[in-house]
């Protein structure tokens, strides 16, 4: 079977193929304060969530703008639900 190319809509640029994105992990993680312990900060560092279904994250338009935005995508269907500005709130998605 064929792969299929997800089709994700830049906030700043429109509709474009998936490979003039690069993926840049989880969205909404806050990094901690300095003065954590090793523990606090290794699970910032290694830890992410592995989610069945409606994920958030992180990508680059980087062979257009350039411009970091947030994808709601779900994980089962590659199906992308949302994108929106870094620093706008997590949408509400029902699954």
């Amino acid at each position: 079977s064929r792969a299929l190319m997800l089709r994700i809509d830049c906030p700043y640029c429109g509709t474009r193929d998936e490979v003039e994105f690069r993926y840049g992990g989880e969205s909404h993680l806050s990094r901690p304060q300095p003065k954590v312990d090793d523990a606090q900060w290794s699970d910032y560092l290694f830890n992410r969530k592995n989610t069945k279904g409606v994920f958030f994250e992180r990508w680059c338009h980087s062979y257009g703008c350039g411009q970091w935005f947030n994808v709601a995508r779900n994980t089962v269907t590659h199906e992308i639900l949302k994108t929106y500005f870094m620093g706008e709130p997590k949408p509400e998605i029902k699954q």
